[in-house]
């Protein structure tokens, strides 16, 4: 097995001692316990939580959801097992922007609600930080409506929200012939106008033959990049089409699934510091054959981040316990490699470098779960939710149906 890495080493009879939402000490129990003086414990130490003996962990990160959606795409499923291709569905109108049309039509009530559940849910597997992006909109109103229920969750929920603005994620029925004006649309209308509110934290798109050639996505980046606005981008998912190198060149924050990425890509993301975002609930659901190279990302160096892709048409899946088990069967990924996939590098998928990690001076968010091993969190298919959460420093009580 290779070298653990940074900030997994397992400690046995272990201790974290946090001062508000910042994490002061960890390591063996009497070591940190030791750092206090003793005449003065009891004064400092305001709450103590037993956590059972279970597998503590710094707060699962979901890099990459659509969480943020109205109807569903059952009929799409069917058609898929009766042989039509995700490239097809989309073709004929299926596919995002059938979700864009249910998404539209859509207050941001209901919207919020729906949003709600699933988040709780989510949060009570352990999830701390939560990306989620726009994209279902595809219009100025649209988005920011979209953008504005992803930012409303933290006031809701124990989570810090991530949002990301996907504007450039398919072309909407009334650019259908004239994709060009729709990109041009997103930079000098959406883009200006998000930025402006600070309603989206990063950017993204989607690369591809169904969705956006390799020139729009540079114009919608060097926008962006105008902006002040980090940029991530769906990249090499159906087709190598050079999408890794393009989100090297920019530096972005990730690249998401990746299954067609080739060596050059891959050495472009090593270089640039990029993250590669790997998805294996859609690679599932949409039963392909291509995995992302992940032998390639470990020969060169590239940080893997898991992530649900939570999404109505190619990915419902909403326990990122579930893409644990995903990582390493599918992808062939260690217990380690898929739990620092959903911590310590999801969180450098997302910018953050005070979180992902139980170590002082970070974030007071972890997660405890009932298992003796990354192992036996990893294993099952779909392993129990967490026994406890805290995030900034709270512990946490979710109740996934209350309304709202």
């Amino acid at each position: 097995m290779s070298d653990p890495v940074p900030g997994q080493q397992i400690i046995n009879d272990g201790a974290v001692l946090t001062d508000g939402d910042r994490i002061v000490a960890v390591g063996e129990r009497n070591s940190v316990l030791s750092n206090l003086i003793p005449a003065k414990a009891d004064q400092l130490i305001q709450e103590s939580v037993d956590c059972g003996g279970g597998l503590l962990l710094p707060g699962l990160i979901d890099c990459h959801t659509h969480l943020v959606f109205a109807g569903d795409r059952a009929r799409e499923f069917e058609q898929r097992l009766e042989g039509l291709s995700y490239e097809e569905i989309s073709r004929r109108g299926g596919g995002i922007r059938s979700t864009v049309a249910a998404t539209r039509q859509s207050s941001e009530e209901t919207l919020r609600l729906a949003a709600y559940e699933r988040a709780a849910r989510m949060c009570a597997n352990g999830v701390t930080t939560l990306e989620i992006k726009s994209g279902y909109g595809l219009n100025l109103d649209d988005e920011q409506k979209m953008l504005l229920v992803a930012q409303s969750l933290q006031d809701l929920l124990p989570v810090s929200v991530h949002s990301t603005f996907l504007g450039a994620h398919a072309i909407p029925e009334e650019f259908l012939g004239s994709s060009d004006d729709y990109v041009d649309l997103v930079c000098e209308e959406m883009l200006p106008s998000v930025a402006a509110q600070k309603i989206a934290n990063s950017v993204d798109a989607f690369c591809e033959t169904i969705a956006f050639s390799n020139a729009q996505i540079r114009k919608v980046f060097e926008k962006a990049r105008s902006l002040s606005l980090p940029v991530r981008l769906h990249a090499d998912q159906l087709t190598n089409s050079g999408g890794a190198a393009l989100a090297a060149e920019f530096h972005a924050l990730s690249a998401d699934h990746l299954e067609y990425a080739d060596e050059a890509g891959i050495r472009a993301l090593a270089q640039s510091g990029t993250v590669a975002v790997l998805l294996p609930g859609a690679f599932y659901f949409l039963n392909e054959r291509q995995c992302p190279p992940v032998e390639l990302c470990r020969e060169h160096g590239v940080p893997i981040a898991l992530a649900t892709d939570y999404n109505p048409g190619s990915s419902p899946v909403e326990s990122l316990l579930f893409v644990l088990n995903m990582g390493c069967v599918l992808f062939g990924m260690t217990p380690r490699e898929a739990v620092a996939g959903v911590t310590i590098h999801a969180a450098k998928a997302l910018g953050y470098a005070d979180r992902g990690v139980l170590a002082a001076g970070m974030r007071a968010d972890f997660a405890v779960f009932d298992a003796e091993t990354l192992a036996h969190l990893c294993y099952p298919i779909g392993a129990r939710p967490a026994q406890k959460v805290v995030q900034a420093g709270c512990q946490t009580q979710l109740h996934p149906h209350v309304s709202v």
